[in-house]
């Protein structure tokens, strides 16, 4: 009898605490580079004014990481072996290939945030910080089984809280000032388009797919009851992870705006950010800062690597199984356009622009196919997604999709 079925009757914190994890992957994936260069330059360009944007933001996405785990437990499938057995084949195979090229422009984005992270923590040149980065998710990937990587996840997690929580009591922000920016909404002509920047970062492609494929490590029994057993600890891990993962991201506005803003210097980079730290809040704020950056780098290109795995295997039709070759080929096969985009590059800010847009690209293709299976009677059952939650979803990808088109058109305009 699975762990689940056997409490079926009452809550269990035992069972809690054993399920706990597929949400931290996910939630790793939005507090990686791309996020922490925009929430710098919100804190430093704006105060405290965009905090709610990230507690908005949040709760969409609370909402659609649910649908994702809700239609793995429903369907006992991921989102790509789904689409793989629902879509006609030339619709699944352009779907398939889309969110490949988005998975390899994240990956762009954390490898070389590594590298970043590692040229600040320990002087080495971008080159040698962004393999290094590489041979550490590789290593990680390759080396460890599923659970265990989830532990170092969460590990790694926790020590990029931990940096932030320290660099907020030595900044010293005004909570009181803090407070009312986190809920009321507070907007103008000029941070409109960072606020969203920030909308648009929290939802991202490779961390659906992740999500309904990671729920499966958990074991539990076929009937509708174990399912819906399932569900309920699966919206506790989904919103406890989340709510983590909301910590950071405003920790960060935080710390640049108690830093940067509060001395009226405007940061728009990650390196910028952490050289004008070190002399306005200290040597250790900014040893924090470069700390945080390189463990957050390495865990999201872990959870990229382990997207674009699962997405190939469950595309192809193979077991979504880290033993097999396919699956480790999987994970250097992806890694090798990354890095080359990254060492043939000259302006590492240009590249990382470029991952965000080829993500505004692909996300409709992920969110459209998403909600169409959780709709649908026939891969859903029971567990189909009621009118409210399809309606909120629903609102919510439009929005997403709206402010990722927008962000696609300013780019290619340069803003006009």
């Amino acid at each position: 009898m699975s762990p689940i079925a056997r409490h079926q009757k009452s809550f269990s914190f035992k069972t809690l605490f054993s399920f706990l994890g597929p949400g931290f992957l996910v939630t790793v994936g939005f507090i990686d580079p791309g996020n922490w260069a925009t929430n710098i330059e919100a804190g430093s360009t704006f105060g405290y004014e965009l905090l709610w944007v990230v507690t908005l933001g949040t709760l969409m996405l609370i909402l659609i990481q649910h649908m994702a785990a809700r239609l793995g437990i429903a369907s006992e499938k991921s989102l790509a072996v789904n689409i793989r057995e629902n879509f006609p084949k030339p619709v699944a195979a352009f779907l398939g290939f889309s969110v490949i090229l988005a998975c390899i422009a994240t990956d762009v984005a954390e490898l070389l945030g590594g590298g970043i992270g590692f040229a600040l923590l320990c002087g080495f040149p971008l080159w040698v910080g962004v393999l290094l980065t590489l041979l550490l998710e590789v290593f990680l990937l390759v080396s460890q089984r599923y659970h265990r990587i989830e532990k170092i996840i969460i590990g790694f997690l926790g020590i990029i809280t931990l940096c932030y929580i320290v660099e907020l009591l030595i900044v010293n922000p005004d909570w009181n000032v803090i407070a009312p920016d986190l809920v009321i909404p507070s907007i103008g002509k000029k941070s409109i388009y960072i606020a969203l920047a920030i909308l648009g970062a929290l939802v991202m492609p490779h961390n659906i797919f992740l999500h309904s494929n990671a729920i499966h490590s958990r074991q539990w029994g076929a009937s509708e009851q174990d399912k819906r057993d399932l569900l309920r600890y699966e919206k506790i891990d989904t919103f406890f992870a989340m709510t983590l993962g909301w910590i950071v991201n405003c920790a960060m506005i935080i710390v640049a705006a108690a830093v940067f803003f509060r001395n009226h210097i405007p940061v728009t980079t990650i390196e910028q950010a952490s050289v004008t730290l070190k002399p306005l809040a200290g040597r250790f704020a900014g040893i924090l800062f470069a700390v945080a950056l390189v463990f957050s780098a390495v865990s999201s290109s872990i959870t990229v690597s382990m997207a674009e795995a699962n997405i190939i295997t469950g595309f192809l039709g193979k077991p979504e199984d880290p033993r097999t070759v396919l699956y480790r080929l999987a994970v250097f096969i992806t890694a090798i356009p990354a890095v080359l985009i990254i060492l043939l590059s000259v302006e590492t800010f240009r590249v990382l622009i470029l991952s965000q847009v080829i993500l505004s690209i692909q996300l409709p293709f992920t969110l459209i196919p998403l909600l169409i299976l959780c709709r649908s009677s026939k891969v859903m059952g029971t567990f189909k997604s009621p009118n409210g939650e399809f309606i909120a979803a629903s609102l919510i990808s439009a929005l997403v999709i709206a402010l990722n088109i927008y962000f696609f058109y300013t780019t290619i305009t340069g803003g006009n």
